[in-house]
């Protein structure tokens, strides 16, 4: 046909420019460099390309061979498939097309084809598409991630054979990219002979953008669904709708895993006998620590049990410190002296190893917030073991006839140490037992869930009503601590089944990846980088060195002038800096 005359001609001519694009070693060139195509560059032997005109100078614009254009300067094209479009600035390839009646402006794409993948740092994919046997998935699928480029070239066509060519069967095909931004470059086109208009050649098949992956492409915020809390006192709880931006998700994505992993991490060293002592591991209940903190302040205050490592990470800790503190060193968080069970940041104060003793202290912190004026709350974290202790009843009581700004939070995970709730308690229902407190049953497997009804508690408690309790209902992964294998008292099978159903992180990431938030290979970057993080801080942990002997009664009490501490008998003086 004519049609497929004339594409023949195209890519008979341009031969060169595949040549060049298959080169595994192309010379280095500066930044504008003139390539000539002079009547040399012909198909040996092949009669169709002697019918050629002259042929025209392109010249590379840039190094990756296309003009920048700004966004505004040219239209997006609709992506097929899900209707999404980048913003900003984005790389637009030339595109040298005849008008909609000619046939060269939109030639059929016949006649094998080879795709060559290169990487490249950038924020498009760009594709080079001329005929069919192209088959790649299309980035806007997600195929394609985030710094990564595809370009396919065509070959140089086969001679044409009597049956017709199969259609262009992957999702890029020629009518998808006809709503392409495209620019001409007139100015960059000379022709060689004086005269008549010939037919503008395309370099190496038409040159069309399709957008790939960038940020602008993701979905900036997204509604999800919650479950409903369970009420105590209250005629209204926390919304069934949470909304999530896409920068909040990565970053509890990210929290959630460097918590994970750290404990992973902290298990491993307990066993290789590095780390010594007590020492209890919080994997499985990440959406809890990530769901607090993200509702409340960073002024307000927080106090809990001795499950203290994902407390102090969101409190503002960092993963060295931990670490080091987990392995005694003079570089942990609370200079090597505390160990698992008791570390401390601004406005965190444990990390504390009575069972419930934390409960009436975090109240004392909430008579502070209120008696100096500010607004500012306190919240104060138990477990379903700690739940009958009779001092958290009357801390209760207090709290509700002073009104105190406080949070009860029962991290109820099923077990306290090898004992079911269901043995331990002759009510199961944590979230009732203020009796007089209003009360939330909150699913903690779902940081979603426990961020909005940290909030919604937050605002009772600033409000003036006085405290409020929520019961977060999460799972341990671990045992109760290192020295407890967690199997004794339940089974595998249940462990796994809370993993493959609840598990907090995966219900975090297949929100994202399924609501276009982000890419699963920007989610691997995320754990690469996490995991590197967590190794740095072991071998910090490992290498640095313990704190001298006399260290040993340093840091009793802040801003105070040296002081004389007792030793191990009533004349053994030791001196305290603080």
């Amino acid at each position: 046909s004519p049609t497929r005359m004339a594409v023949l001609q195209l890519l008979a001519a341009q031969s060169e420019y595949v040549d060049m694009t298959f080169d595994p070693d192309p010379p280095p060139h500066p930044k504008k460099q003139p390539t000539s195509l002079c009547s040399a560059h012909r198909v040996s032997g092949d009669p169709l390309s002697e019918q050629l005109g002259p042929v025209n100078t392109y010249e590379v614009g840039s190094d990756l061979g296309w003009t920048e254009t700004p966004r505004s300067e040219c239209p997006v094209m609709d992506l097929p498939g899900d209707g999404s479009a980048s913003a900003g600035s984005e790389l637009v390839l030339d595109v040298l097309r005849k008008a909609e009646t000619d046939p060269l402006s939109n030639p059929p794409l016949d006649g094998p084809a080879e795709a060559v993948v290169l990487q490249k740092e950038s924020t498009a994919a760009e594709l080079l598409v001329s005929s069919p046997g192209l088959d790649m998935p299309s980035p806007v699928d997600g195929a394609t991630s985030l710094d990564k480029t595809v370009l396919a070239t065509a070959q140089t066509p086969a001679p044409p054979a009597a049956e017709p060519s199969p259609p262009l069967t992957p999702g890029l095909t020629a009518r998808s990219c006809q709503n392409a931004a495209v620019t001409r470059r007139p100015e960059r086109v000379r022709s060689q002979a004086g005269g008549g208009a010939v037919p503008e050649p395309q370099p190496a098949g038409s040159r069309v953008v399709v957008s790939a992956r960038t940020y602008a492409d993701f979905t900036p915020q997204a509604s999800f669904d919650i479950k409903k809390c369970d009420l105590h006192k209250l005629e209204e709880g926390p919304p069934v709708q949470a909304v999530l931006t896409r920068e909040e998700g990565l970053q509890y994505y990210r929290t959630m895993q460097i918590m994970r992993r750290m404990e992973l991490k902290a298990d491993q060293l307990y066993k290789q006998k590095i780390i010594r002592g007590f020492c209890h591991l919080y994997d499985g209940q990440e959406a809890c620590a990530v769901g607090i903190e993200a509702g409340i302040n960073l002024s307000d205050h927080l106090i809990t049990a001795y499950r203290a490592h994902g407390y102090t990470l969101t409190r503002g800790g960092t993963v060295r410190e931990i670490m080091a503190e987990l392995t005694g060193r003079r570089g942990g968080i609370a200079k090597g002296k505390g160990g698992s069970m008791h570390m401390y940041t601004k406005h965190f104060y444990g990390g504390n190893g009575i069972v419930g003793a934390q409960v009436p202290l975090g109240a004392g912190v909430a008579l502070a917030c209120k008696y100096q004026g500010k607004n500012e709350l306190c919240v104060c974290l138990y477990g379903d073991g700690a739940a009958n202790q009779g001092q958290i009843f009357e801390t209760y009581n207090m709290a509700s006839l002073w009104k105190l700004p406080c949070i009860f939070i029962c991290e109820n995970n099923k077990y306290g140490m090898g004992t079911s709730v269901e043995r331990a308690a002759a009510s199961t229902d944590y979230y009732k037992r203020g009796d007089f407190i209003p009360g939330l049953r909150v699913d903690g497997m779902d940081v979603l869930c426990v961020r909005e009804a940290t909030k919604f508690a937050a605002d009772h408690c600033r409000s003036g009503k006085g405290p409020i309790l929520m019961e977060l209902q999460t799972y341990r992964y671990h045992g109760h601590s290192m020295s407890d294998p967690g199997i004794s008292y339940r089974t595998r099978e249940e462990i796994q089944e809370v993993r493959s159903k609840s598990d907090p992180i995966s219900m975090l990431k297949d929100r994202m990846l399924s609501n276009n938030m982000a890419s699963v290979e920007e989610l691997k970057e995320i754990d690469v980088e996490v995991r590197k993080e967590i190794e740095d801080a072991a071998q910090f942990a490992t290498t640095d060195p313990e704190p001298p002997l006399d260290d040993l009664c340093n840091h009793i009490f802040s801003n105070e002038p040296p002081i004389e501490v007792r030793g191990t008998n009533p004349w053994a003086k030791l001196k305290s800096i603080s």
